[in-house]
């Protein structure tokens, strides 16, 4: 064990150098935030900046979209991100325009309803205008990650619409809102550092025609220009499990595969992407994912953590991580292993200008 443990140290050691090294060549600086929030994915946090940071994440002081179609998984995003911020003793601002939020939904993440800011916008000025007056001033601590988040942008009317105007106008007027409220608020969560998470729906583009985008969001462009972070949903597939119960083979669906990229970003690298697990009566399931990740990638036969093999079995595997507490151990050999991949598409060109 002494052996195995000094040689998994000496990999790590040696992979933290490597990537130190390359990101001197290849990646600028980056000028943000320091703090950082999980998505409780530790596969797509590394996808969104683990070319930044140790263990990737969200850095505070952006704006971000998760865009997809319905039932991709966007709304668990939104709330263990909340979570994971609360869990941090933030302050919380939950826009709900489709009233989805409920406390017992909310609790499978870390959620306490009871305590955040929680509204019911209509419009689009009413969910902005209202950000600018609840940031947080300058009594609140400065190392503690703040949120705001809005669960779904494509719910939200303008004044036209609730004057029961329709047409092109509105769609115009719709866009010209969000343009105008985007500005006015962006600057601002920049200069507090606090992270603003919007969900958005995709769709259909019965317009575009073969050869268009087939999809779009509601609201214009505006908010895809001033996102920060952009990630998007898609192809969710169901996760299925078996039981035998008095002799006869049960099969249901507990949750959903989906597929996040990072569709655009001024964080990180924009691309990268990361399979994440949703368990409809446990949130993201960050064990399996890991789980998964290592034993495809290292084209393994069984599912480990270090040298010790938990079985061919996922469900057997993950009741063993959680047995004997190996979930931190898990997620530094996901980290190490990500680092490693990534490390090799690193460029060893000679940067531009000679220095």
């Amino acid at each position: 064990m002494k052996r195995t443990k000094k040689r998994q140290e000496k990999l790590s050691a040696q992979v933290e150098k490597k990537i130190k090294n390359n990101n001197k060549q290849t990646t600028p600086e980056y000028e943000g935030s320091d703090k950082v929030v999980s998505t409780g994915s530790t596969l797509l946090d590394l996808a969104i900046s683990g070319g930044r940071f140790k263990e990737g994440g969200l850095p505070t002081g952006i704006l971000v979209e998760i865009f997809g179609p319905s039932g991709t998984g966007k709304t668990v995003m939104l709330c263990q991100i909340a979570g994971n911020i609360q869990k941090q003793d933030g302050q919380i601002m939950f826009h709900d325009p489709e009233a989805r939020l409920n406390k017992q939904f909310a609790k499978m993440f870390g959620l306490d309803s009871d305590i955040i800011e929680y509204t019911m916008p209509n419009t689009v000025p009413e969910v902005f205008s209202s950000v600018r007056e609840w940031l947080p001033g300058e009594e609140a601590d400065i190392k503690t990650p703040h949120g705001v988040f809005a669960d779904s942008l494509a719910a939200l009317s303008t004044d036209m619409e609730l004057e029961k105007e329709e047409g092109d106008k509105m769609g115009m007027r719709r866009a010209k809102e969000f343009s105008e409220e985007l500005r006015k608020t962006c600057r601002l969560i920049t200069q507090k550092e606090v992270l603003m998470v919007c969900s958005n729906q995709i769709r259909q583009n019965l317009d575009a025609g073969p050869y268009g985008i087939q999809h779009k969001s509601p609201g214009g462009e505006a908010l895809g220009f001033y996102s920060s972070l952009r990630l998007r949903c898609m192809s969710p597939q169901k996760i299925k499990t078996k039981r035998k119960i008095k002799r006869k083979e049960h099969e249901r669906v507990i949750g959903i595969k989906a597929t996040i990229e990072v569709f655009k970003s001024s964080v990180w690298k924009p691309h990268r992407s990361a399979e994440i697990y949703i368990l409809y009566d446990y949130g993201i399931d960050d064990i399996r994912g890991n789980l998964r990740f290592i034993k495809t990638t290292t084209s393994d036969t069984v599912y480990r953590v270090g040298e010790q093999s938990l079985g061919k079995s996922i469900e057997d595997a993950i009741q063993k991580v959680e047995e004997d507490n190996l979930e931190n151990e898990l997620k530094q050999n996901t980290i190490e292993l990500w680092n490693e991949v990534e490390s090799s598409f690193y460029d060893k060109r000679k940067p531009r200008g000679g220095v």
